[in-house]
């Protein structure tokens, strides 16, 4: 059993138990905190679970202070009225969420209305009806873009992995103009951004060049063989932009039948053959995975895990089920994302990410304590208060001050219920409050 004590000293460290000892001596409960620093009262932590002689029956929370100084969390201590802190009211702390598959360059958030059209059937349709709206989205892609992170922040995330079209219709624009709405919000939210040739590489070689050179994070790419004709072309030209300017690759794979998994296995290969892109290669969606079994889904997924191959699954509802707990089993690090947010391609999308980790839940029957607080690991960059043992392991004095205030008993009952959001803070700064 993991006692107040106990917690103290597994996140303190010498400077934190330091702080705890000064600040928290007799008659100093009231001693106003630094100009610099920021004081919660009332912090629900996550402490530890209880068993039975079959499982686990309860997380075990408690409250806390957090004291919070240059971005970082400086301090956990024992709960007391402190002079100037902010009383949080018993709300559960979390991890911030991470979205790590979304399009911010390409939104009707914070417009009209509009929902998708049944004239688009396939990816090629709706490439040509993006040729002919995507110059006008443009004029207005920066403010829905602001609108979109805004809408993010407040479902509890203040990071993004946003894929940016890179392509004949908008030319570099599209990148230009999220690039202008990551600046204005670079004080309440972080972003990669992906270079995406949405329309395909074969006519955006040049351009996707430029944009490897525009301070980007990741070589995009999409369904190769279905869209550029090619399996191997495609995949040599990202995997070799990617070795010239050092960027991770992140590559959109709807293709289901022989030439997903020929796309799959050919990308293993290359990553293989450059080490360097291990741990900075995702394959996002890659529904070819849902169509594996048996023997060969093992085979793929063992593959996958020892070429440091991530996945990024937008957790859909349909027909595909993705295969995550075999990829978690095989040790694939697999994350999730909202994907499209009130566009032409999608109008849905809430911005969630707890939703998509209750979607997980639901859709595995993961209605367990132990198996729901485990869940919340796939929106939050597999970031967990506890760990399968019971072990305290985040936050810890020094973290990053970007966690979630929830409304929530624990991680648990957040996933299971879609608890609320009540704050969301980046690197010490409150850039949502419900």
């Amino acid at each position: 059993m993991l006692t107040r004590k106990a917690f103290l000293q597994q996140t303190l460290g010498v400077m934190g138990a330091g702080l705890v000892t000064n600040a928290w001596a007799a008659d100093s409960v009231h001693q106003k905190p630094e100009k610099a620093q920021i004081i919660l009262k009332n912090v629900r932590l996550e402490t530890g679970f209880e068993r039975d002689d079959l499982e686990v029956t309860r997380t075990k929370t408690d409250l806390f202070v957090l004291v919070i100084e240059e971005g970082k969390i400086k301090a956990i201590q024992p709960n007391r009225d402190v002079d100037g802190a902010i009383d949080v009211k018993g709300c559960l702390l979390l991890p911030a969420t991470k979205d790590m598959h979304i399009h911010l360059d390409k939104t009707y958030y914070g417009g009209e209305w509009k929902a998708r059209s049944k004239r688009q059937k396939s990816v090629k349709d709706m490439i040509a009806l993006e040729e002919k709206i995507l110059p006008g989205m443009l004029k207005t892609s920066t403010e829905r873009a602001e609108k979109l992170i805004e809408l993010l922040q407040s479902k509890g995330s203040d990071f993004a992995r946003s894929h940016v079209n890179i392509e004949p219709a908008s030319q570099l624009n599209s990148l230009k103009n999220l690039q202008k709405a990551l600046e204005h919000q670079k004080e309440g939210f972080s972003a990669e951004l992906v270079a995406f040739p949405q329309h395909g590489l074969s006519r955006s070689e040049g351009l996707m060049k430029e944009a490897a050179q525009m301070d980007i994070d990741f070589i995009g790419g999409l369904d190769p063989f279905s869209i550029d004709g090619s399996v191997e072309k495609p995949i040599d030209f990202t995997v070799q932009l990617a070795l010239d300017y050092q960027k991770g690759i992140d590559i959109h794979l709807h293709e289901s039948g022989e030439s997903g998994l020929k796309t799959v296995q050919y990308l293993i290969k290359k990553v293989t053959e450059n080490p360097v892109l291990k741990g900075k290669t995702f394959l996002s969606h890659c529904f070819i995975l849902g169509k594996l079994e048996g023997k060969q889904l093992e085979e793929i997924a063992q593959q996958l895990a020892e070429a440091q191959i991530g996945i990024i699954s937008t957790i859909p509802f349909g027909k595909v089920i993705m295969p995550i707990p075999t990829l978690h089993q095989h040790g694939v690090s697999v994350m999730t994302g909202t994907d499209s947010v009130v566009d032409h391609w999608n109008p849905f999308g809430t911005g969630s990410m707890i939703q998509k980790a209750n979607l997980m839940a639901q859709l595995y029957g993961y209605s367990s304590e132990l198996e729901l607080s485990r869940c919340l690991g796939i929106a939050t960059g597999n970031v967990l208060p506890l760990d399968e043992s019971g072990q305290q392991q985040w936050p810890k004095a020094g973290d990053k001050a970007s966690f979630n205030l929830v409304e929530a008993s624990c991680s648990a009952e957040a996933v299971a219920r879609n608890s609320a959001v009540k704050a969301l803070y980046h690197e010490g700064k409150c850039v949502y409050k419900d």
